[in-house]
């Protein structure tokens, strides 16, 4: 289906090589400017096609990247990191030398960064004279003097933002109280009648909002699905009843030790194929009627990315015009157990809360009600159907602004792939439509989804398998069963073991797309006629939405998908961290060549939404600081339109060694992370001493000296 050379590229050359560094080994420039004739260059494959007039060389080195040079590992956008056990595994190479590691890197510290005195929590938002009873009593070994913290306990209020706290300034309130590192923008010295001066925060009534339920500290502005510690403490401790999930595991045990018998009767030649169907019991209850939802022309998708797809990079994104999110991918035990780490994954902004856009003359549903959709969506991982089960009903029973769930199926990371979770599923066909159809049971009125890539390994693509039972059921239960009543199917296109070596492959995601189709078709002929009356309990009246994912860099491919794959609509993952205004491109319908000026606005807005969701003080400054560097570690792969000889970007080539129009832009643009620590100490000033960085996927650029 793809015809543009773009698509299409070997290995070596979808990699490219190691970026240039921008300077020399003794720290001082060592540029030199390429000569070319007048004759148009022809564009290389995996290469970015860079003007001549920005192209530069250091130190006599060549013009094109390396192909020889180490890929960068993108699979850290899909998965949570941990040691390498395939690596491991592998062991020592030839001659007992063990080979050189590539990829991600795995065990990253980032060093502590705390206050040099913790303050306690019974005086850390409230008046100097008015702290709440301390439950430590005597033993606790916290500060309980304002003063003195303010004085040695931590550093230095910051002189960013004009030395005004952003999060008061626009919501009237801080959340970090006497914490924030801007706090003497917001806090008073009350002189009393008896002569005593009080230290007080003072609020904004004007921009306050009423005040939701929630532990003083906890409760973030504009932010939603803020889980209650209580909740996650029953989780934790097994007080949380599922009863739904329970009694459907105890009927799914049953209904899979019968359909194991037959399946074994099946294969021994006894004459027994029916018997399944006479033994066969109804499950205790039948899915709620599902929410419908709508994918649609005008309706981008932004991936779900683990890290970078944190609720600060979800706003900007939508603000510049994505109209779909989902959270990081969670895992389905932890949430069960009530970590808090999981469930903070959860938490949606407002405008994510917000109905997508619409046309309502396209080929909607019948019974889609726009008013009652949302942009956000929560994905999960599980490697066995009662996790999957148990983490749905709670998941649909905690959280209010819900649009769907879905069900990981194809993280491609050793630690998730092994536990038989991610990618695994895909080899795992009757367990995965145990798991939906279970998942769509108890999720009440929110719709179930899945998202694949086309197989395990290169020469075995399954995908085409699982839609139709996706879609329709398994062969020998569908007749039984009905459908699984999986709302939407999202394809990558690409399989575990190609990870992002290769351009995904969107001639199987069209195959694909045309058997969806059949399958919408034809689902009304297959349904059991006794079962007719509730098909209202399938979601989005029985019709399966399938969303194609891989490579989209631009207005140009967002639409080609559309029109040439047939699919519903485009989901964008690593395009979005290196372009987040690529859904401003798709609603325009033209390239925008954003100023680095503007680029740099991005960066300052999602600092602005990272100390709005993580907090001001020491602790959310660095927890913003380090979601920007990861966030940095994809931006600065954007090369401006403006420098590029050929359009259509690919998202797949590497530029050469180039010199931005301005400093800024040439700043943006370095590969180096000491360059990116520079770019965040323009907003949150500088990082404490004992903070460290490195990117998930490793740089050719980590020791050579950062730009002047």
């Amino acid at each position: 289906m793809e015809s543009r050379d773009t698509a299409k590229r070997s290995p070596e050359e979808a990699n490219g090589g190691p970026s240039e560094s921008l300077n020399a080994s003794n720290g001082e420039p060592a540029l030199k400017r390429i000569k070319l004739d007048n004759q148009p260059r022809p564009r290389v494959k995996g290469v970015a096609p860079i003007k001549e007039e920005y192209l530069i060389v250091s130190n006599g080195q060549a013009l094109n990247p390396s192909a020889e040079g180490e890929a960068l590992d993108d699979d850290v956008a899909e998965g949570r990191t941990a040691p390498d056990t395939q690596e491991a595994e592998q062991g020592a190479g030839q001659g007992g030398k063990r080979k050189k590691q590539k990829g991600q890197n795995k065990e990253r510290e980032f060093g502590t960064f705390s206050d040099a005195q913790r303050l306690c929590n019974s005086v850390a938002w409230t008046p100097e004279f008015s702290p709440r009873p301390c439950k430590h009593g005597d033993r606790c070994n916290a500060l309980h003097d304002i003063r003195k913290y303010l004085k040695e306990g931590r550093r230095p209020d910051l002189s960013t933002f004009g030395g005004k706290c952003p999060v008061w300034e626009k919501y009237g309130r801080c959340p970090s109280g006497w914490r924030c590192l801007f706090v003497r923008s917001h806090m008073d010295e009350v002189k009393h009648d008896d002569g005593r001066s009080e230290l007080v925060l003072v609020g904004d009534a004007s921009k306050q909002s009423p005040e939701e339920d929630g532990e003083a500290g906890e409760v973030r502005p504009g932010v939603v699905n803020m889980v209650p510690a209580a909740v996650k403490i029953d989780l934790s401790r097994r007080r949380v009843k599922l009863e739904k999930s329970d009694q459907y595991l105890e009927w799914l045990a049953k209904d899979t030790e019968l359909y194991r018998e037959h399946y074994h009767k099946q294969k021994n030649d006894v004459d027994d194929s029916k018997d399944y169907r006479a033994q066969y019991v109804e499950p205790p209850f039948k899915p709620s009627e599902k929410r419908r939802v709508y994918f649609g022309r005008e309706t981008p998708v932004l991936a779900p990315l683990t890290t970078q797809g944190n609720l600060p990079f979800r706003r900007l994104c939508v603000e510049l015009g994505a109209q779909l999110t989902y959270s990081e991918m969670a895992l389905g035990l932890p949430l069960l157990q009530g970590q808090k780490a999981d469930w903070t994954l959860m938490r949606a902004h407002e405008i994510e809360v917000t109905p997508p856009r619409f046309n309502p003359c396209g080929p909607v549903i019948q019974g889609y009600d726009n008013s009652k959709d949302l942009k956000f969506g929560a994905q999960i991982a599980a490697n066995v159907p009662w996790i999957a089960i148990k983490a749905t009903e709670a998941l649909s029973r905690f959280l209010p602004h819900l649009r769907l769930i879905d069900l990981n199926c194809g993280c491609p990371v050793d630690m998730v792939y092994k536990s038989g979770a991610g990618s695994a599923l895909l080899d795992a066909p009757s367990k995965l439509e145990r798991m939906v159809r279970g998942m769509n049971t108890v999720s009440g009125e929110v719709p179930v989804t899945v998202k694949i890539r086309m197989g395990v390994k290169d020469d075995r693509f399954t995908a085409h398998k699982l839609v139709e039972r996706l879609a329709l059921g398994s062969e020998d239960m569908r007749g039984v069963v009905g459908a699984p009543g999986c709302a939407a199917v999202t394809l990558h296109g690409r399989t575990r073991q190609q990870r992002y070596t290769k351009a995904a492959d969107w001639g199987y995601i069209a195959e694909c797309a045309a058997l969806i189709k059949q399958y919408n078709e034809k689902s009304d002929e297959l349904a059991d006629t006794i079962r007719e009356a509730e098909e209202n309990t399938l979601p989005s009246s029985g019709r399966m939405y399938f969303i194609g994912n891989g490579d989209c860099y631009s207005h140009v491919d967002y639409f080609d998908h559309l029109d040439n794959a047939k699919v519903d609509s485009v989901m964008i993952g690593r395009g979005a961290l290196v372009k987040p205004w690529i859904f401003e491109e798709i609603e325009k319908g033209q390239y925008l060549d954003k100023s680095a000026s503007e680029r740099l606005t991005y960066i300052e807005k999602f600092v602005r939404y990272g100390m709005e969701a993580w907090g001001s003080d020491e602790l959310g400054l660095n927890y913003t600081r380090r979601f920007l560097l990861e966030f940095l570690s994809f931006f600065n792969r954007y090369v401006p339109v403006g420098l590029l000889e050929y359009l259509p970007p690919n998202l797949n080539d590497r530029p050469p060694a180039y010199r931005g129009r301005n400093d800024l832009e040439t700043l943006l643009a370095s590969k180096n992370y000491k360059d990116w620590i520079k770019i965040s100490e323009m907003f949150l000033g500088p990082a404490p001493p004992g903070f460290k960085f490195q990117p998930k996927h490793k740089s050719n650029s980590y020791d050579i000296e950062a730009e002047g």
